[in-house]
């Protein structure tokens, strides 16, 4: 070891601290032996041999029967390349089996090598370091993602899945290859951002896809579909659904997020609404003249002493009126679904309307007290019978989940420029988990007293696309038992 240690560093010190170093290996450079000058404890496990029979050997002596003729050369090149050069050499990722402890067959390996020149005094190239980590687990990691990732492609691609990603500072995009393919390119065609937001249907990039986003800014995560046109100008369904990522200041940098084509089920939900449409209208006819014929009954016998016919018609009216409001739901809901809903704009007092529908109210079902305190001239611009409809479905709602004779309050105020309409009822609560699925088409909660109600699921969503077409929005808050209060909002002027 002479020549090695420094003046102010003994040379047995020096042995001891290198034989301790995490990862090393010194060799002379008397090419092209490659003396073994000294080595690690770590180094040590890498052979089954004592280091009394590695030091003094050549580095060829030790190793060559354990590498292959292409790997000997390259190590003996890149040695020489360090004496003749004087540059660091790296090597990032290297197979080099060994033997486990008690083990007696060797396990594959990987190292990481760097071999790094050492000078003496006369700044001459006199050893070589050579230190290595072992990165066996980073390799298998890298291994096992790249087979998640091949495989989660591969299942991507056998559902017609794509993936993208998007910089929120520069829309910088990255896609997987169906991509193309749902926006009807042929498999490998390069599309951008632009050329995807220019097939999208322009009603609904400006009502679903920007809403979407920047509702996701704040909220982390985004769920919409919506309309594209091929470029054979044909109409196609998507359904996208991602993440928000956010830096450590808590600002949105990055969305990830999978694509796929539902065009088929889209054209189910068509002709199913179709169906829906052409027999609600059918429907309607006998309805109509069914509530003549009782409102006829209702005059003639309005002199008769007998009471139980008199209850009779009623009941019988007022369940007429209940299957001519379920068809005209049924019609609303077909006329939503394709986008045919639209909306009659007008300027009205919406707390006139309120009083209006609180009287229809009382007159169906007169088993509850509803309360309403009038702020007096409250006018906003929106569809009058579209918003009376909502305040009615949430007024039977209150009426249907809670006991005969509790009270039902309504409030209305402004707020930041919004209309915000409040019912309150005392009845049965909603469950938390429930609260997040109640505005989804035909969703009923199917446990507790609620399971007894009769109902289709279809008035609260209705309701809430009505409010979302408002550019507004419809919220509850629940407790179990402690009753519930729904919220809807609508700009007072759009």
């Amino acid at each position: 070891m002479t020549g090695i240690g420094s003046d102010n560093i003994p040379v047995d010190l020096f042995r001891v601290l290198f034989e301790k170093s995490p990862g090393s290996l010194l060799l002379k450079t008397d090419e092209p032996r490659f003396t073994i000058v000294a080595m690690s404890d770590t180094y040590l496990k890498t052979t089954l041999l004592p280091r009394e029979e590695i030091i003094g050997k050549g580095f060829f002596e030790i190793y060559g029967a354990e590498i292959d003729e292409r790997d000997d050369t390259a190590a003996r090149r890149i040695f020489s390349h360090v004496i003749r050069t004087g540059d660091k050499v790296d090597i990032p990722v290297y197979r080099y089996d060994i033997f486990e402890p008690g083990a007696d067959f060797k396990t594959p390996h990987y190292w990481s090598f760097s071999t790094i020149p050492i000078m003496d005094d006369r700044q001459q190239i006199t050893y070589i370091l050579c230190t290595f980590t072992d990165i066996t687990a980073e390799v298998k990691a890298k291994e096992v993602a790249q087979e998640s990732e091949h495989r989660l492609l591969l299942a991507a691609e056998a559902t017609g899945m794509a993936f993208w990603s998007m910089a929120i500072v520069d829309n910088d995009f990255t896609h997987s290859q169906q991509m193309a393919e749902i926006f009807g390119h042929p498999p490998g065609t390069p599309i951008t951002l632009a050329d995807i937001r220019a097939q999208v249907h322009a009603d609904d990039m400006e009502n679903i896809v920007i809403k979407a986003y920047q509702q996701s800014l704040i909220e982390g995560s985004f769920f919409y579909e919506a309309r594209i046109f091929w470029p054979d100008n044909s109409l196609h369904w998507i359904r996208t659904k991602g993440i928000v990522q956010f830096n450590r200041s808590k600002e949105p940098v990055r969305m990830l997020g999978t694509i796929i084509d539902i065009t088929e089920s889209k054209r189910d939900e068509i002709r199913k609404n179709d169906f829906i449409a052409m027999a609600s209208h059918e429907l309607k006819t006998p309805l109509t003249s069914l509530k003549a014929y009782l409102q006829l009954m209702e005059t003639k016998l309005a002199g008769t002493s007998d009471p139980f016919v008199k209850t009779a018609v009623v009941k019988s009216g007022n369940q007429v009126n209940k299957m001519t409001a379920l068809i005209h739901g049924f019609l609303d809901l077909s006329k939503i679904e394709p986008g045919k809903l639209k909306l009659i704009r007008t300027a009205f007092n919406i707390n006139v309307l309120i009083e209006e529908v609180m009287t229809e109210s009382r007159i169906l079902s007169n088993t509850h007290s509803l309360r309403f305190e009038s702020s007096g001239e409250l006018n906003v611009n929106a569809d009058r019978a579209k918003i009376g409809q909502v305040i009615s479905n949430l007024i039977n709602n209150a009426i249907k989940y809670s006991p005969k004779g509790s009270y039902i309050i309504l409030e209305c105020k402004i707020s930041d420029d919004n209309v915000v309409v409040s019912v309150t009822d005392e009845g049965i609560g909603i469950k938390p988990k429930d609260q997040e699925k109640i505005f989804q088409r035909f969703y009923r909660a199917e446990e507790g007293e609620s399971r007894n109600i009769s109902g289709f699921g279809i008035g609260l969503y209705l309701s809430s696309e009505i409010i979302q077409r408002h550019k507004g929005k419809l919220w509850v808050k629940s407790a179990e038992s402690k009753g519930s209060t729904f919220y809807f909002s609508i700009p007072v002027n759009i």
